[in-house]
This record gives C-alpha cells, sequence and structure tokens, in this order.
C-alpha cells in the first residue's frame, strides 16, 4: 500500500459522480434554558433560545461525499411542506445536487426534532411517515433515477436505507438491474426490513448487529473465521460481490472473492458514533469507484468511520484530515 499516492487519489474524487437513493430527514435541534417545572403537569418547561437545522439520513451520506469533493446528486421523495423546503435548500447549499429530488403532497418529510436543556436531551419528537412510497411516487421516482443515470453518468449508486419507505422493493430491483447494464457500481447500507431485496449488489454494507438479526445468527463470534462464513451465507442469499461489515469499536471486516480480512480500528478518543456508518459507506464507495482496490477501500473508510467519531453529533468527514491520517496510517 506504500505505493498509493494519496494526492492523487483525493484529486481524483471531484471526476467521480454520484447519487444517493433513500430516506431523507431534517435533524432539528432547539436548545434552551429550564428553570421551573410547569404547573399543568410534572414535565420542565423548555425557554427556548435557538434552533439549528442539520442534514440527516441519506442526506448524511451525500454530504460526506460533497465533502470529499465527488459530484453528488441526492435521489428521494419529501413532502411536499416547509421541512421539505429547507433540506433542499441545505443541500443546494452544501453543492449537492437537487433535481432529482422530488416532493409528493402524499408525504411529509421526515423531522427529528430534539429538544437540548444543559447539554442534555430533553426530548424527541419524530414527524415522518414509515409506509412504502405509493404507486404513483414509487413510479415518478424510478423515472427520476433512470433520467439521473442517462444524464450524469455516475460511477456510483449508493442505496441508504433507514426503513422510512422511499426503498420500496419494485425500485431496488429495477434500479439495480439497470445499474448492472450500465456497469454502474452499486453499494447498500441496509436495515431490516429490505435487507434481502438488494441481490447481485457491488458492496453490502451492515453492521455487525444488523447482519445477525438478519441472518438469525445468536453466536457470539466475531473472528475471521466466523465472518468468513458470515460473507457466505449472505453471498448465498444475495448473490453480491463484496462484503464490507461494520464491527463498532473493533474495526471493519471485508470479504471479496478469497481476499478476506478483519481491519482494527485506530486508537480513539470517542465523543459520538452517530453518522460514522454514512462516512463509511461514502468514503468506501467512493475509493472504491476511484481504485478498485477493496484493501484500500476497507482501510480509508475504517479511517474515516474513526474521524467522525471524535466528532460530537453528526458531522461530515473532513477531507484534510482524512488525507493527513491515510498518509500517516496507510504509508
Amino acid at each position: 500500500m506504500s505505493s498509493i499516492d494519496f494526492d492523487k487519489l483525493f484529486a481524483s474524487f471531484p471526476g467521480i459522480t454520484v447519487g444517493v437513493i433513500g430516506d431523507v430527514m431534517l435533524d432539528t435541534y432547539m436548545w434552551g434554558r429550564v428553570d421551573r417545572i410547569s404547573p399543568e403537569a410534572p414535565v420542565p418547561v423548555v425557554a427556548l433560545q435557538k434552533k439549528d437545522y442539520r442534514i440527516g439520513g441519506a442526506g448524511n451520506v451525500a454530504l460526506n461525499l460533497a465533502a470529499l469533493g465527488a459530484k453528488v446528486s441526492i435521489l428521494s421523495v419529501t413532502g411536499a411542506d416547509e421541512e421539505g423546503e429547507q433540506l433542499k435548500k441545505m443541500f443546494l447549499e452544501k453543492g449537492i445536487g437537487t433535481s432529482f429530488l422530488l416532493s409528493s403532497p402524499k408525504r411529509i418529510t421526515t423531522n427529528k426534532i430534539r429538544v437540548i436543556s444543559r447539554n442534555q436531551q430533553m426530548m424527541r419528537l419524530d414527524s415522518e411517515i414509515t409506509q412504502d412510497l405509493g404507486y404513483e411516487d414509487e413510479n415518478r421516482l424510478i423515472l427520476a433515477i433512470q433520467h439521473f443515470i442517462a444524464q450524469e453518468s455516475p460511477g456510483v449508486i449508493i442505496f441508504e436505507d433507514y426503513n422510512k419507505g422511499i426503498l420500496t422493493e419494485t425500485l431496488i430491483q429495477k434500479i439495480i438491474a439497470l445499474c448492472r447494464m450500465k456497469q454502474i457500481i452499486t453499494a447498500v447500507d441496509p436495515k431490516r426490513k429490505n435487507f434481502f431485496a438488494y441481490k447481485e449488489v457491488d458492496i453490502f454494507k451492515p453492521n455487525l448487529k444488523e447482519v445477525k438479526e438478519g441472518l438469525n445468527i445468536i453466536e457470539d463470534g466475531t473472528d475471521e473465521a466466523a465472518l468468513r462464513d458470515i460473507h457466505t451465507r449472505l453471498q448465498e442469499a444475495l448473490d453480491h460481490r463484496i462484503s464490507l461489515i461494520t464491527l463498532s469499536e473493533k474495526g471493519v471486516f471485508y470479504a471479496l472473492e478469497n481476499d478476506a480480512r478483519i481491519i482494527p480500528s485506530h486508537l480513539r478518543n470517542i465523543a459520538d458514533v452517530s453518522g460514522a456508518g454514512d462516512t463509511v459507506i461514502a468514503v468506501a464507495s467512493l475509493v472504491f469507484a476511484g481504485t478498485g482496490d477493496m484493501n484500500l477501500t476497507a482501510e480509508m473508510a475504517n479511517i474515516a468511520g474513526g474521524l467522525v467519531c471524535e466528532e460530537v453529533g453528526t458531522v461530515a468527514i473532513d477531507k484534510e484530515k482524512l488525507l493527513r491520517e491515510c498518509k500517516i496510517l496507510l504509508a
């Protein structure tokens, strides 16, 4: 790996076009002060002082890709509402394409509102619809994705599933078949509901908990032999090319044909693990599209996942910091 020119690799990212299909969300943070208990019920009264909006869900994968310099578009359906407009505006500010982001009066934009006081979360309010897209919206989105592929010729399509109904079985099957025909790399960050719908994808990236639940595995083994067995069982069900399984603080495991290994995590001061999986799939997809080297892909995705865990809250990867760490740790 010492022969890798990381400056050249990172300079190639703007030449890669990526589409992210999945459930987009608005993360709303409300900060306030608590000085008293309500006279109406035994609950604290929060005097709101500021409100902050962040891009969440599949949008966070797009955010990570944009932070690395890739040309990225978000492919999804929001509600025809204020939150959807807010998200669209934020995507555009971050340089993420929204030409194929649809809105529908039949949906509401997922909004997770967190009320925080004294650095403590007092409450979370979730506003969302989780049933699958209706027939009409599903067809509109499939058509939009087909147009995106025809117009933009992406190198990678990422399916980012949060079980909110955007990724239906029909959509998944049709888009994977189209990508295979056009030789576009497909990568998936799955959830339980559609776990076995992603047949014949290139990169399948569950975490260890998700894969054990999906395959109904109750044994605790996380050594290489156990993980190779999991990959074999996954392949029997999915017929996919590559397994990339995140192992929390233990690092990542990948398997491609006869090449399989665990890449241990690097020592970090962990502040917050939220959003790490989004960073891993973004970095892995981009590096694999740029190099075709799965060992390098897993090494870099592992470093990136650890780096974002050092920050509080969901944050996109810092390109310069990742470049510096890759030079130090992988040279």
